[in-house]
C-alpha cells in the first residue's frame, strides 16, 4: 500500500519585515526600469494640466484668457475661488504624491534619496513642460510646493507664510511666488536637511524663476498685474 504524505505547509513571515524583504528582493532584480519608471511616472503625473481641465469643467479654456497660464492664479481670475482652490490641491498634489510613491516603492540603500528628489523635480518639469500640451505649461509654483511638502512640511509652512506676507504687502502674486520659491532652499538648511534636498529645493526655485522671467520683466516696469485685476 502507498502512502501518500501531505505536502508540508510553509508559513509565510507576516508583517512589515516580510513586505520590506519582498519589496527589496522585487527592486534588486528590477532596480534599472525602476530608475527609469519612475521618473518618467513622475513627469507624467506633474504633466497633467489640471487646471485646463477644471477651466474646461467651469465653461472656459484658461489658456485663451488672462494671463494665458494653466496655473491656480489664473483658472481663480477667470472660473472663481473654488476653481482656482481646487486647481491649487491638485496641482500641489501631483508635486508630492510621485515621491511618496517612490517613497513606498523604493527600500533602503544607496541611490534611494537622489531618485527620490528626481521624482519630485522631474513632476515639477512636468507640470511646466508638459508633453500633452505641447510642452506649454504653469509655472511649477503650487506642484514645487508639493514637493517642498514630502521634504519639509515646516519648511512649506514658512514658505507659505512668506507668500501671504508678500501678496498682502504688494498684491502681486508673482512676486510671493518669487520670494517663497528663492528662500525655500535657506528654510531647508536651516532645519538641518540633507544636502540633497537643498539641492532639490535650490533646483526647483531656479527652474520658478526661470518660468517667471516675463512677469520680472513686468514687476520691473512697474506693468505686473495685481491678484485682484481682471
Amino acid at each position: 500500500m502507498i502512502i501518500e504524505r501531505a505536502a508540508p505547509v510553509v508559513a509565510l513571515p507576516a508583517g512589515t519585515g516580510y513586505t520590506a524583504s519582498l519589496r527589496n528582493h522585487l527592486f534588486r532584480e528590477h532596480r534599472h526600469i525602476m530608475n527609469i519608471l519612475l521618473p518618467i511616472a513622475s513627469y507624467l503625473i506633474g504633466a497633467i494640466p489640471f487646471g485646463l481641465l477644471i477651466g474646461r469643467l467651469a465653461g472656459i479654456d484658461v489658456r485663451a484668457s488672462g494671463s494665458g497660464n494653466i496655473g491656480a492664479t489664473n483658472v481663480t481670475r477667470l472660473a472663481g475661488k473654488k476653481f482656482g482652490v481646487l486647481t491649487l490641491l491638485l496641482d500641489i498634489l501631483k508635486g508630492f504624491l510621485p515621491s511618496c510613491i517612490a517613497s513606498a516603492l523604493l527600500p533602503q540603500g544607496s541611490g534611494r534619496e537622489f531618485l527620490l528628489l528626481l521624482c519630485g523635480i522631474c513632476a515639477v518639469v512636468g507640470h511646466m513642460f508638459p508633453v500633452y500640451l505641447g510642452f506649454k505649461g504653469g509655472k511649477g509654483v503650487a506642484t514645487g510646493v508639493g514637493v517642498l511638502l514630502f521634504l519639509s512640511p515646516v519648511a512649506v509652512a514658512i514658505t507659505v507664510a512668506v507668500f501671504v506676507a508678500t501678496v498682502a504687502l504688494t498684491g502681486f502674486v508673482s512676486a510671493g511666488s518669487l520670494l517663497g520659491a528663492g528662500l525655500s532652499p535657506l528654510w531647508l538648511w536651516l532645519l538641518g536637511e540633507s544636502t540633497g534636498a537643498i539641492a532639490a529645493g535650490v533646483i526647483i526655485a531656479l527652474l520658478i524663476w526661470i518660468k517667471h522671467h516675463e512677469n520680472i520683466g513686468r514687476l520691473v516696469r512697474g506693468e505686473e498685474k495685481t491678484w485682484k485685476s481682471p
